[in-house]
């Protein structure tokens, strides 16, 4: 039996590890900017307003790609969309690394964000439908684990391509052809979700994808829970998310999704070397190898998030780590407002901020909103979470620098420290635990409550 559950479980971790791929790719689009910009500012002469719409088109496309998730994947089937995703990212990549001029560079940053929009949602969905749940809350956070990855090796690529000139930030957004090429080649070997199967009545793949993940033992108990949810839920639309029992988690799917984002993660991801080169009197080449440091941190926050996520519970870990946000950005607000300013403090607040980020919000969010709602609506209802989350991102992103004129660089990270506040409250008050439950049983919880 224990050898059984050993198959298993390295069989679920493989299937996983393959879906989580997208997110690597998701890192690397959304981060890759972070380098080129200082390229790109200087290349096409743009103002701080022209700054925030380069980085924030890829957004809108995030947005677009991730409002439509639900639907392709409902119909079409998890692994599709998937494929689908994968082939988006390589045409994009490509289409980033040869614009004739701003607006080619723009379109193109576009598709790449409706992929990644798509694979925001689709990814941790995927990985949630086929985990078994005493490592659920591990294997989703494999997603962010490749998201985290993606985001480190966008930052290593940049730092080694800087020293070549500044035209490289063509071989910056060209990189990312290589890995989608591989994400697409491995979907290929991996099954369908039996839960999709499940409500599609192919009972027979079913239960076989449920037999290798869970072994035969629990796979028929768990193929007639899956329709025993899907029979009670078979009549909901869209609009009824909002009308019955499941208002309440949609609710706050939506709110921690947004607050996720306005806590100011991204200023630190998308901004990171212009803030250091032009707030904290770096190098160009110096902001971007301390962005790889960054990089490094986030990567390993999130290594610590995957061992104790099912251990201490998401919502402890929330808790901690929003007011270790807060704590670190209420103190690198003081360092950028002091004369002068002591960049190897700034350098280590960042860090500090972004370990907690790293070990809380970067992967609970994704575990929260992939296991609160019923089979049936999960796509459509997780699309309106990332749709969230994305929509604050983008506010945020088209805002920083604008809000950093308006109340200098310490005022900004005092503003997002209060989000973090605030953060702290919404998930102290309102958030419920769901370690080691069922997504079954998750779907009991809210309807009794």
């Amino acid at each position: 039996m224990r050898e059984e559950n050993s198959i298993s479980s390295a069989y679920v971790y493989l299937i996983s590890a393959v879906a989580a791929l997208s997110g690597l790719l998701f890192g690397f689009d959304t981060a890759v900017i972070n380098g080129a910009l200082p390229f790109l500012r200087d290349e096409f002469r743009l103002n701080d307003f022209q700054v925030e719409l380069v980085a924030g088109i890829l957004l809108v496309g995030c947005i677009a790609g991730a409002g439509a998730a639900g639907h392709v994947s409902d119909r079409f089937g998890r692994r599709r969309a998937l494929i689908a995703s994968a082939i988006v990212f390589a045409l994009a990549s490509i289409g980033s690394a040869i614009p004739r001029g701003l607006t080619d560079l723009a379109l193109a940053r576009l598709a790449a964000g409706v992929a990644i929009g798509l694979a925001s949602v689709l990814g941790p969905m995927y990985i949630a439908e086929v985990a078994p749940p005493r490592i659920r809350g591990r294997l989703v956070s494999i997603n962010q684990l490749a998201i985290v990855s993606g985001i480190l090796m966008a930052y290593y690529v940049n730092w080694l391509l800087a020293a070549g000139g500044s035209g490289n930030w063509r071989w910056m957004f060209a990189t990312a052809a290589v890995p989608s090429i591989a994400f697409w080649l491995g979907l290929l070997g991996i099954p369908e979700s039996p839960r999709w199967l499940a409500r599609k009545r192919d009972e027979g793949d079913a239960l076989k994808v449920l037999e290798r993940v869970v072994g035969p033992a629990e796979a028929r108990l768990e193929l007639k829970e899956i329709h025993a949810s899907i029979a009670q839920e078979s009549a909901f639309t869209l609009a009824d998310l909002f009308r019955t029992g499941l208002r309440r988690p949609v609710l706050l799917a939506i709110v921690l999704a947004a607050l996720s984002q306005i806590t100011g993660i991204n200023t630190i991801i998308y901004y990171g070397s212009i803030l250091l080169r032009e707030h904290a009197g770096q190098s160009a080449s110096a902001a971007i190898g301390a962005n790889v440091l960054i990089g490094v941190i986030n990567f390993g926050g999130t290594i610590v998030a995957m061992f104790t996520i099912d251990r201490i519970g998401r919502r402890a870990l929330l808790l901690f780590g929003s007011a270790g946000m807060a704590v670190s950005l209420g103190a690198l607000g003081l360092a950028f407002h002091a004369r002068p300013q002591p960049f190897s403090v700034i350098l280590g607040l960042i860090l500090a901020y972004v370990f907690c980020f790293a070990v809380s919000l970067g992967p609970g969010v994704w575990v929260y909103i992939s296991e609160m709602f019923p089979n049936t609506v999960r796509g459509r209802a997780m699309s309106i979470g990332t749709m969230s989350m994305w929509i604050a991102c983008l506010a945020v992103t088209l805002t920083f620098l604008t809000l950093v004129q308006a109340l200098t660089t310490a005022g900004a990270f005092w503003f997002y420290g209060a989000i973090c506040v605030i953060t702290f409250v919404f998930v102290y008050r309102f958030l419920p635990e769901t370690k080691g439950r069922t997504l079954e049983e998750i779907q009991g919880f809210w309807k009794k409550s």
